[in-house]
């Protein structure tokens, strides 16, 4: 079985990173809880950097992803925090097992 893997490298604004942190939890944890395609979903800082923030996120294909994307919960995460956002990378991956 094969799982949808997103990773997703942040750097957020110093000043911001108080407000982020939460919203950021917050829509891990509802993506966990209300989206059944939704496996994993881990928040990391850089134990040097703390604005650096990593998100490693699974999914049980791309579908999953997709709608998570479109989630209510992710849309408002998004607006809330996009003025947060110093740079963003995503990277889109494929997980055998």
């Amino acid at each position: 079985m094969s799982s949808f893997v997103v990773v997703v490298d942040l750097e957020i604004g110093a000043d911001a990173l108080a407000a982020f942190l939460p919203l950021m939890r917050q829509n891990a944890a509802a993506s966990l809880r209300d989206e059944p395609g939704c496996r994993q979903f881990d928040v990391c800082s850089d134990t040097a950097a703390p604005a650096a923030i990593l998100l490693y996120e699974v999914y049980c294909d791309e579908a999953a992803f997709t709608a998570h994307l479109a989630s209510a919960h992710y849309r408002a995460f998004d607006t809330a925090t996009k003025h947060m956002i110093r740079s963003k990378a995503v990277r889109k991956m494929l997980r055998s097992q």
